[in-house]
């Protein structure tokens, strides 16, 4: 099982984040701006950890194994997931639905 820690160490580009999160309380983290906000970005990775204990949606073990494999890579087959999750998510905002599992495997699938 994974823990937040293992998730920071994953990523020491986010440490100083971590260190000083008083200067990062303002900052908007956008896209537009080439920005990944750390926190949502390490808590997809608790959140997809999760999902693979509990291999919930069904088939999200076999597809990252899958992913892990083909690349060589478990953490790039994480990114993968993350990016996969990641829309699924914000289309349900969007749609103001529940996220849509199959959705997900099936992103994940065409990775």
């Amino acid at each position: 099982q994974h823990s937040a820690l293992a998730v920071i160490l994953l990523h020491p580009e986010y440490q100083p984040v971590l260190d000083a999160p008083e200067r990062y309380l303002q900052h908007d983290w956008t896209p537009e701006q080439g920005s990944v906000n750390p926190f949502l970005h390490m808590s997809l990775h608790l959140a997809i950890e999760e999902q693979l204990s509990i291999d919930q949606p069904p088939g999200v073990v076999a597809e990252i194994d899958r992913l892990s494999h083909a690349t060589g890579d478990r953490h790039a087959a994480l990114h993968a997931a993350l990016e996969c999750l990641g829309e699924v998510m914000w289309l349900a905002q969007r749609d103001q639905a529940a996220p849509d599992q199959q959705a997900y495997l099936e992103g994940l699938r065409r990775r």
